[in-house]
């Protein structure tokens, strides 16, 4: 809207109007980015049953492997995050996904569990950065009505690239080995962001801060139909008095309890899904199921919750994220109670790979519709700072998962193992049951 002082409030601008073209191609260049975040984060726990085997080691020689990657995660998360809000989504996606690129390619060449540590933590830094800006990008070029489909399709894309990741394992491990699988992943994350500084702009909210860009920004504006006169002045008014992004301005007691429950929500629903990410290749082959078994039953976990999560996305548009998310967690919680009771040696393959299609379905929806939640809680000037903070608490849920897991699978194998996984599920309904700021049956991310 504009003033007879040629200002323009971008807030409104952007929030109206149809979901073109142009915004639909920017969802997909962040969305691309993220496949490949989730292939990576995939790539070491499919390769560690090959890693055993070729290096003569123990799985829990590569406990401390997997965490130190998860925090390098936690790390990139809230850092990157803030340097989103504060120099860019753009540069901030582009620079995650090149560390990662060039450092997962670097880990092909290791022969040593010391340096695949050091490689991991920093591969992991990029890893963490890339999702809290593509969801900041996604939320901030999509009309409210959309936004919350947009930033779910834009996070999909995680378990989507871990299923990729599954999936080519199957076939490349073993035939070529893991060192060919570690190259492939990191070359083409390299050519991602090759084609992401080519293609990808900037966030529209982003640049009305900054006056040196608002010719670039009126230029942006036309692209996604939104025209506004030569020589516009902008401003946002939807903007709270929160003007340096800051984890400090999450706690305030406006937002104080909301972030501490997403917090909680985050930490345990990703020390599920890691657990499945990283122990669930090498659990199944303790169980007695080949290491091309594993991989596709790793692929299912993943194809379930990209099903699921899309599911979610529609359902949250017409009744609201409280009741769908609490109830797409007990599915979860049901799955891996069944799972625990399985005796995966004997039953069928088929039966197998569809419960884990069902469950990992039911926990990576509910994982992935918070991203979305978490865009929401937040206004644009901590966005990406709230939504890497939250991401950055559940990776250290995600570290501890690489434990938990383990210590479940020594105590107990696979029913200690679905056991602690159903048991955080319920901690995550129960965190996100006690959320005040849900998305309400109409209501849009602002």
């Amino acid at each position: 809207m504009s003033t007879q002082r040629n200002t323009v409030d971008i807030g409104p601008l952007l929030d109206g109007g149809k979901w073109g073209g142009y915004q639909r191609f920017v969802v997909a260049l962040g969305a691309m980015a993220l496949i490949f975040d989730g292939a990576d984060i995939q790539v070491l726990g499919v390769a560690v049953p090959a890693l055993m085997k070729d290096w003569g080691m123990a799985r829990s020689v590569f406990v401390p492997v997997l965490a130190i990657g998860l925090l390098g995660m936690a790390l990139g998360s809230v850092f990157i995050g803030m340097l989103g809000d504060r120099w860019g989504r753009r540069r901030a996606l582009i620079a995650s996904i090149t560390v990662l690129g060039v450092f997962t390619a670097a880990a092909a060449r290791v022969h040593d569990v010391q340096t695949l540590m050091a490689l991991r933590l920093i591969a992991g830094f990029g890893l963490g950065g890339a999702l809290p800006n593509a969801s900041a990008l996604a939320a901030e070029y999509v009309p409210l009505r959309h936004r919350p489909f947009a930033v779910t399709l834009t996070i999909v894309c995680i378990p989507l690239g871990s299923s990729v990741a599954g999936i080519v394992a199957a076939r490349v491990l073993p035939v070529y080995g893991w060192r060919v699988l570690f190259t492939a992943g990191g070359a083409a994350a390299i050519l991602i962001a090759l084609l992401l500084a080519w293609l990808l702009p900037e966030s529209p909210r982003f640049m009305a801060r900054d006056s040196r860009r608002w010719q670039e920004l009126t230029g942006i504006l036309a692209r996604i139909g939104r025209p506004v006169t030569a020589g516009a002045q902008f401003v946002d008014s939807g903007e709270q008095a929160l003007k340096r992004a800051s984890i400090g301005a999450l706690l305030t007691r406006e937002y104080a309890r909301d972030t501490l429950l997403l917090w909680c929500a985050f930490f345990s629903c990703l020390l599920a899904i890691y657990m499945g990410f990283n122990l669930l290749p090498a659990m199944l082959t303790n169980a007695g199921l080949d290491i091309s078994v594993a991989s596709q039953g790793i692929a299912a976990f993943n194809l379930g919750g990209v099903a699921g999560a899309i599911g979610a996305a529609l359902i949250i548009q017409r009744v609201g994220s409280k009741s769908t998310m609490v109830i797409t967690s007990i599915l979860g919680i049901a799955g891996a109670l069944v799972l625990r009771a399985m005796h995966l040696d004997t039953i069928g393959v088929a039966t197998v790979i569809g419960m884990l299609a069902l469950t990992g379905g039911a926990i990576n929806a509910v994982q992935t519709a918070m991203y979305a939640l978490a865009a929401h809680v937040y206004p644009t000037a901590v966005r990406a700072t709230g939504v890497g903070a939250a991401s950055t608490v559940g990776r250290c849920g995600a570290i501890a998962s690489a434990y938990v897991g383990n210590a479940a699978i020594e105590w107990g194998g696979s029913a200690a193992f679905f056991l602690a996984m159903a048991t955080t599920v319920a901690v995550n309904a129960v965190a996100l049951q006690l959320m005040r700021r849900h998305i309400a049956p109409g209501e849009r991310i602002q």
